[in-house]
Parts: C-alpha cells; structure tokens; sequence
C-alpha cells in the first residue's frame, strides 16, 4: 500500500501530501488520487510470478479505467480485458495492441462483436464466448465481414456457491451465474467452432469471482478448465491458451493472506498436474493491481449527535455522525455489495489519542449513502480519507443526485503528473435543461 504518514501527522499517498489536493482551489474535494508508481509495481510483481513462462497479463478495464493507469501498464506489456465497445476503444486508444486484448461479456451487441472482430489486422486476441448460443452469433458477424474471429470459450466450472467465498453479487462460478458457457453444453460449442470456416479456438477461459482472500475457490475452477483442456488437447484441438481469469482480493482492512503471485504460482502448479502447463497462461487481474494505491479525499462538512452534550448517560453511548462531501454517487461499493473502507483524517488533531465511533455517511438522499462505523477522533478535524479506492470507484461513479463527479488526480515519483478537473457546479442541471421539446 502506498499510504504512509509521516512526522507532522499529515497522511501522503506515493509521497504527496494529500491536504495539499484536498485544499487546492484546483481540485478540492471529492478527489480520487492514485499512486501510478504503485500500480505499476502490482503489475511487475505479478508478471514475475511466471517465472519466465509464457503468460500474458490482461488488466481488467472495468476496475479502473483512467488513461494514465493503463497506458502505463501498456508499457509494461499488460494486454487488456474489455466488457464493451467502449472500453475496448479505450483500451485501443491507450495504447494496448488489439493482439492483447479479450472481450468478456454475456450479451454482446453485432456492434460490439463486429468492432472486435475488425480491431488490429486480425481482430482482437479473442472474443471470450459465454454461451453456446453465443457461438453462433459470433460465427454470423465473422462471416458477413468475412474475418476469421478468434474466440475462446469462458466454461462455468458449476462451483457449489458454498465454496465460492465472496460477496453474492461478484460471485461467478456456480450453476445459477449468468456467466460462462455450463459444462453440459462445452462440447457442443467446441464442435461448432472446430466446424467452422469463420471461427478459430484461442483458448479455454475460466473466471471464478472476485475479491479473493484465500485461492482455494481459484484453484476449484483452475481444475475445471486444465482437466477440460487436456482433454480438448488429447482429441487434437489446438489451444494457444489457457485464461484462469482474475478475482484477485486486497486487504480492505480485514486481512488477505493471500497475495495476487499466490494465485498465479497455485495455478501454475495445477497445470502441470494435467499436463497442460506448455499453453500460454492468462490472467485478468484488476482490482489487485489498482486498488490499494488509490484513495477518495473528502471534506467533513459537519458532525450530528442524537442527544444533547448534557443528556449523555455513561453506558448508553450517543449515536454520533461525520457528514463528509463525497457519497455513493462518488463511492458505490459500500452501498452496492456493503463493503468497508478504512476512513482517516488527513491530519492528526493535537490530541488524537482521544477517539469515538462515528457513523460516516454521505450527502446522497439514500440510506444506503453510509460508509460505516469508523473509530476518530473526537477532536474536530477538516478533511478525510476512504482508502484502498482505486478499484471500481471512479468507474462506477454516478451524476446522481445532480452531482458532479470527483475530480482525479495521477502521482508518480511524489508529484502531480496528470489530473482531470471536476465538472463545475452547473454542468448537470445545464444539461438536463438542454433538452426540449420541439
């Protein structure tokens, strides 16, 4: 993690001292601010967990898709794994080669197919099919633009959701997931591609879920898939890959004992148990890569207690409040899949030592707008931050409410390299206003 605080108090993210953004007439608060040295020291470590094996790393778009992040990655010879036309076109512009990007994805448009399959000289690495269905359609666009699509199959492993320890919401590997092609119906699909003049097998894809503590639930699918392409390979399918997908977790504060190498060196074991460890190997990590080294900056507005100062009774503790500028519109995992992040002043009041719970909670007119119980201080202080929000908090920001989006902030080396700006207070209500009736 690239939080440190140093002697005076003040809390620095990759060396820069964060009151200086939270203060600025330039950016203020809400502001996300991101580590980009960090990000790219995720990325190295995991690429080294390969030991030389052929691999290629696809970073997940979806987890974070601010261009300086992924333009640095693409230096570092990441690929790309996109969820729709807007973000393969991204990835694309940010310098990724259409050769390293995969396509996820259980409804894909003919649009969206037809911009992969036309992406590069020969379309994009691999459009993951999720269902036999799929096949088909993939295989109607290929030839009405006549391109050979390259495609791999993301197979369901069909976990007990009992073995999948994540959040309901992330978790993708069972029968009931919308996700993936179900065992049942992977021959099928094979026979239609090896049939065809338009469709060429990549590889074989599994993805299990996310946030990942532990590998086990990484190693039940990363079965799956080896034993299915041993046993594609033994009946003279050819396969250029095999794809373990991402789930990487981070320690939100809870603990994971588990590092994203782990998971890399775990299934790199189990493939050569099934004799299938000559195959490429991709991963698609994002959240692992990004999140820890990024933070949401906000400014305490005020605080609210539910009795008055000489109404406290020792032993029936007060309920007491932080209302801070940034909410849900701007953070939507704590609301979305009830997720914790850790929230800490920016500076130290004199007398920190001196704490209480507080229930930190945002401007949104939801209940839902609460970013939990945190122990503070109860000496007054100006500014916080929620840490570990590099991964899906920019990406899944909203207008709601009529506000604007955060504004973002890149460091490298201790200083400002790049930053977008907030939108100004009028933008939204400007352009809602903007459309009229003839």
């Amino acid at each position: 993690m690239s939080i440190t605080r140093d002697d005076a108090g003040e809390l620095r993210l990759g060396g820069l001292k964060l009151s200086e953004v939270a203060t600025s007439p330039t950016y203020g608060t809400p502001t996300y601010v991101y580590d980009l040295d960090g990000m790219d020291r995720e990325a190295l470590e995991l690429a080294a967990a390969f030991e030389g094996h052929p691999h290629l790393v696809c970073y997940a778009v979806k987890a974070n898709s601010a261009a300086p992040i992924v333009r640095s990655f693409a230096k570092h010879g990441l690929g790309a794994d996109v969820v729709s036309a807007g973000e393969l076109l991204f990835a694309l512009g940010a310098g990724v080669s259409a050769d390293l990007v995969v396509m996820s994805g259980v409804a894909k448009t003919d649009e969206e197919i037809d911009l992969a399959l036309g992406a590069g000289p020969r379309g994009i690495l691999a459009l993951q099919v999720e269902s036999a269905e799929e096949v088909a359609r993939v295989e109607a666009r290929a030839r009405a633009l006549g391109r050979v699509a390259r495609v791999s199959l993301r197979i369901n492993p069909g976990l007990d959701p009992s073995e999948i320890h994540t959040h309901a919401n992330i978790a993708t590997g069972h029968d009931e997931a919308k996700f993936g092609v179900p065992l049942p119906r992977v021959p099928e699909a094979l026979a239609r591609i090896a049939e065809s003049n338009s469709l060429t097998l990549s590889g074989l894809t599994c993805h299990v879920g996310s946030q990942f503590t532990t590998t086990d639930a990484y190693e039940g699918g990363a079965k799956v898939l080896f034993s299915l392409a041993k046993d594609a390979l033994a009946r003279g399918i050819a396969l250029d890959y095999v794809d373990t997908g991402g789930g990487f977790g981070i320690d939100y504060g809870g603990g994971c004992a588990a590092r994203p190498a782990d998971f890399v060196r775990k299934a790199r074991a189990l493939a050569k148990v099934y004799g299938v460890d000559h195959l490429r190997h991709l991963v698609e990590p994002g959240r692992s890569l990004v999140g820890s080294h990024a933070v949401l900056l906000a400014k305490v507005l005020q605080t609210k207690s539910d009795r008055p100062a000489n109404e406290r009774v020792a032993g029936d503790p007060e309920r007491r409040w932080l209302m801070i500028d940034a909410g849900m519109n701007d953070l939507m995992r704590p609301a979305l899949y009830q997720s914790n992040h850790r929230v800490v002043p920016l500076a130290l009041p004199s007398s920190a030592s001196a704490t209480a719970s507080a229930r930190v909670v945002g401007p949104v007119c939801e209940s839902s707008d609460d970013f939990g119980l945190h122990t503070l201080p109860i000496e007054p202080f100006s500014h916080v931050a929620l840490l570990d929000a590099g991964a899906y908090g920019y990406s899944m920001a909203s207008r709601y409410n009529g506000r604007p989006l955060p504004a973002e902030v890149f460091v490298r080396g201790g200083r400002i390299v790049a930053a977008k700006e907030r939108a100004p207070l009028r933008a939204w209500a400007d352009e809602r206003l903007s459309i009229a009736e003839e």
